[in-house]
């Protein structure tokens, strides 16, 4: 079992940049494909972007892509997204998930842990 908290969430302005980190603790981290996810509210929880376990592949949400990378530490057990010219729309919680397999999915249900989350706000 793996278990994961994000950190770095807050509230900033339309075009600002935040990086949100995941720590994981537990078994080996890079044990795990990783996703990060993200849930506005009255709405499902929706794919932002995952990476492969040995960091050899990402993939990324159409409404994200050039604007978020993902990236992870294995050595440091932590994964991050860097979040730049950020829009009032990506407001939301943002959620990573653990996925026993080398390679990432994007069906939240093919995750198999999950942190608590951390929010995001961005203001126009």
């Amino acid at each position: 079992q793996v278990q994961l908290v994000e950190s770095g969430g807050g509230l900033v302005q339309a075009g600002d940049s935040l990086r949100i980190s995941c720590a994981a603790s537990g078994r080996p981290f890079s044990n795990y494909a990783m996703g990060w996810f993200l849930q506005a509210p009255g709405r499902e929880r929706e794919f932002v972007a995952a990476i492969s376990r040995s960091s050899g592949n990402t993939c990324y949400a159409d409404s994200v892509k050039g604007r978020f990378t993902i990236s992870r530490d294995n050595p440091r057990n932590t994964l991050y997204l860097q979040m730049n010219s950020l829009k009032p729309e990506d407001t939301a919680v943002y959620y990573c998930a653990a996925r026993g397999d080398s390679y990432f999915a994007v069906p939240d249900s093919q995750y198999d842990y999950w942190g608590v989350g951390t929010q995001v706000t961005v203001s126009s």
